[in-house]
């Protein structure tokens, strides 16, 4: 057997130390066929094995303990010839004698005669080897007994593992989805962005994996690998494989990966397309209070517009061969916050600059969103908004300057019209130094020859005008607007903080230089209109302190915050322009007066509920202390019991708030008088409302719930329910504070359509000073800081005054108790 288990302990030595994986498929089964074969070679000596018999076990046990005369033998064997009594006991005799020497009886040791056939003892090495193999075999590297019989192929393939995941695109905002993850398991479809990009990545497998896309046609198309960043690394034999896939879903489909003919996986898809963007006109565009151009829209994307602009186009075309020097006016537009709740947004722009001011232009807004689908608006045609320049002189330069800027042909005309403006120049001028300007500019339009020239002179053009209507100060606010729109590009194009400290600075220094230009304006001229800001005195540590805000959103990165405050800072800046260029007008002398009337009965209203709220409390607090309700008749005198009139007691002659006590028929003087006047204010409140119509005004719907609900009032109050006409009241207080703003809304957008006004463009906090105290304002007060109580608030209240004063009625009560009881009612 010796052979044999050499040649095994050799073949699992060889397969514990790994060796196997090591060579290639012919040579490994050439190796086993020698195995196989020296295992049949071993096998061959057992052909002459044979069972030992009885008595030579017998002789190996005599010759091993040098027994004579066979002892061991004799204990089985039997005496030969025939037998007798004699012979019998004889044998016995001898057996018994035999026996005694087995007493001490042992072993031999076996003889395998390995020696005769391996004389150097090369059977310790196989030995050796399979003790090593065998401590080798659980270390990192040790191989294992199947290895022989493992094709190299199927060796070489590792159970792959597949990590799939869908990337929407980043405009969505959407998280990416891993299709292999556990929670998505169960999922049987998933709902994806058009345009998303899905990935797969195999690790390990066979290497021939293969990835297919088949939409919900059948149409299938294969998605190629990509190609492995480091080949070394790819061909390395320890590193597996991987394999990378990455495609488009622009519809529905399955994605499925096979290996071979067996799928590993399979996903579906519903791909959710892109919406086209939609964008409409909110309003009609207006020319804001400094003649910028004004644009409200609403734009409507399923993940938001990534760009917006306004297109003009003249609305009567050029006359043939004309070569006018500048195209349309750019005008980006703002677009409203991505996942805001509001999709509408506002852009204001300065286009008085550009020569197209004043000419009737069809505007269309054009938005794009980040799929690449467009949208346009439908077309309005306006007047675009010029600089309305005071000075004849000023237009006169305007009026040249667009006629060269829309037609080059026409620089003999624009010569001539300035040789008749500088004719005379002691009856036109007042400033020598303008009449210098235009000469220079008439020269400089004589000697030009290109279009770039030609632009040069309309920019100077543009330049002397300013001058002659504005002096030094348009110069400033030409450098703050463009100081604005810089810091407006900065932010909104996400530039680093250096960049916007810069931008920063320069806002800072072009504010100072206007605001000091401002200054020196008003104190040349008296009459000129203050720094004001929706009816506020503007300081320029207000200013100041806006623009510290900015910057600080701008670096934290809340940019759309920022953003929105540097817009709140032009409008400031545009309202004191627009302050400063024209002259606010009173309103309508007669308007006035009816808005002034309707505060009037707004306040009257107030006092008449607080009142009739007043009087009811006096009513129950008597009631509740005489412990029955006092009934009226109709002469308003109170029931007698028994026809006996109570007579009050001593100290009873007055209420827990220590007023004098009202007798039955004061009260229903009271109540009457309350009743006449809720009937005077709703006939004014009629007489108000022909009032506003005859002045084109529309009063809306609630000066009707107005005088619906002091017509209720005025019943309760005849009916002698206090309670009632106290809601009543409010809420015809409420509608009347409704109809007031709707009325200044009609107001500011009459005033809008004539350039706007200082009142136009308040907000509801102007009536405070910036100190938060009320100011006095041109119309009527609407109350909108007094909070008109409901019936809900006015019975807790009575219910607090009800417990309070049974508290106070308790004799027991202590006199701190008391004291402080009396202070809450006012007593003391």
């Amino acid at each position: 057997m010796l052979p044999l288990l050499i040649v095994v302990s050799l073949f699992l030595s060889f397969s514990w130390f790994g060796l196997f994986p090591r060579l290639p498929d012919v040579a490994r089964i050439g190796l086993l066929i020698l195995f196989a074969l020296a295992a049949l070679a071993a096998l061959y000596p057992l052909r002459f094995f044979r069972m030992p018999s009885a008595a030579e076990v017998d002789r190996r046990i005599e010759a091993a303990n040098e027994l004579p005369h066979s002892p061991v033998q004799v204990q089985t064997d039997r005496p030969s010839g025939a037998e007798s009594i004699f012979s019998q006991a004889l044998w016995r005799e001898h057996q018994r004698r035999m026996a005694e020497r087995l007493s001490s009886l042992g072993a031999d040791r076996p003889r395998s005669r390995v020696p005769d056939y391996d004389r150097w003892g090369l059977r310790a090495v196989a030995g050796l080897l399979f003790v090593t193999a065998l401590a080798f075999s659980f270390g990192p590297f040790g191989g294992r007994v199947s290895d022989g019989f493992v094709a190299r192929a199927t060796r070489d393939t590792v159970p792959p593992r597949i990590d799939a995941w869908v990337t929407p695109p980043a405009y969505t905002g959407k998280a990416p989805l891993f299709l292999t993850a556990d929670a998505n398991q169960a999922v049987q479809t998933f709902s994806v962005p058009q345009g998303s990009d899905v990935s797969l990545r195999v690790t390990g497998g066979s290497g021939e994996e293969t990835l297919s896309y088949a939409d919900a046609g059948g149409n299938a198309r294969a998605i190629e690998p990509a190609a492995p960043k480091d080949p070394a690394a790819a061909s390395s034999q320890a590193a597996p494989k991987v394999r990378q896939f990455s495609g488009k879903l622009d519809s529905n489909g399955t994605l499925t990966l096979k290996s071979g003919e067996s799928d590993l996986g399979r996903w579906a898809f519903a791909v959710v397309p892109d919406k086209p963007p939609a964008i409409r006109f909110v309003g009609e565009p207006k020319r804001a209070v400094n003649g910028a151009i004004e644009l409200n829209y609403q734009i409507d994307d399923d993940y938001g517009a990534a760009s917006a602009k306004a297109v003009f186009e003249l609305s009567d075309q050029p006359a043939a061969g004309a070569h006018p020097l500048y195209g349309a006016p750019d005008l980006p537009l703002t677009l409203p916050r991505r996942g805001g709740k509001a999709n509408v947004a506002k852009t204001t722009k300065d286009l008085t600059e550009h020569v197209w001011a004043g000419t009737s232009v069809k505007l269309t807004l054009s938005v794009t969103d980040d799929a690449g689908h467009t949208a346009t608006s439908d077309t309005r045609t306006l007047v675009m908004p010029e600089r309305p320049f005071a000075n004849p002189l000023a237009r006169a330069v305007i009026e040249q300057r667009r006629l060269l800027a829309l037609d080059t042909n026409a620089k003999p005309r624009v010569l001539d019209l300035m040789d008749a403006i500088t004719l005379r120049p002691e009856d036109t001028f007042d400033n020598m130094s303008n009449y210098l300007a235009i000469m220079s500019a008439r020269s400089r339009l004589k000697l030009s020859g290109s279009d770039d020239q030609l632009r040069n002179v309309v920019s100077y053009l543009w330049e002397i005008a300013l001058g002659i209507e504005e002096g030094n100060l348009s110069a400033a606010e030409r450098r703050l607007r463009q100081a604005q729109q810089a810091l407006q590009d900065a932010i909104k194009n996400g530039a680093s903080d250096q960049e916007i400290e810069k931008a920063m600075k320069e806002l800072r220094e072009a504010m100072n230089q206007f605001l000091q230009e401002f200054a020196q304006r008003a104190q040349q001229n008296p009459n000129a209109p203050q720094m004001q800001q929706n009816g506020r005195e503007l300081r320029k540590s207000d200013i100041d302190r806006m623009m510290d805000q900015i910057e600080n959103l701008a670096k934290s990165g809340d940019r759309d915050k920022a953003q929105q405050l540097l817009s709140e800072l032009q409008d400031m800046m545009n309202n004191l322009q627009a302050g400063r260029q024209q002259q606010g007008g009173e309103q309508d002398s007669e308007l006035r007066q009816q808005m002034d009337k309707l505060g009037d009965i707004m306040r009257r209203q107030q006092e008449m509920m607080n009142d009739t709220f007043r009087l009811d409390q006096m009513q129950r607090g008597q009631r509740g202390q005489g412990g029955e309700q006092p009934q009226f008749g109709e002469d308003g005198e109170q029931g007698q019991s028994d026809g006996q009139q109570q007579q009050p007691g001593p100290g009873q002659d007055r209420d827990p708030l220590g007023r004098p006590k009202m007798s039955p028929k004061d009260f229903a003087d009271a109540l009457k008088q309350l009743q006449e006047g809720q009937g005077q204010l709703q006939s004014e409140l009629d007489q108000l409302k022909k009032g506003l119509e005859g002045l084109g005004m529309e009063p809306n719907e609630g000066f009707g719930e107005a005088g619906k609900s002091m017509g209720n009032a005025e019943r309760s109050l005849g009916e002698g329910d206090g309670d009632q006409a106290v809601g009543h009241q409010g809420r015809a207080l409420e509608a009347l504070r409704r109809g007031a703003k709707d009325m200044m809304k009609q107001m500011q957008a009459m005033q809008g359509d004539q350039g706007g006004s200082e009142q136009g463009g308040r907000r509801q906090d102007a009536d405070r000073d910036p100190l938060g105290r009320p100011r006095a304002t041109n119309g009527p007060d609407d109350g909108t800081s007094v909070k008109v109580p409901d019936e809900i608030d006015v019975q807790r209240a009575r219910q607090i005054l009800d417990a309070i004063r049974k508290r106070l009625g308790n004799a027991l009560s202590p006199d701190i108790e008391r004291s402080y009881l009396e202070r809450l009612l006012e007593l003391k």
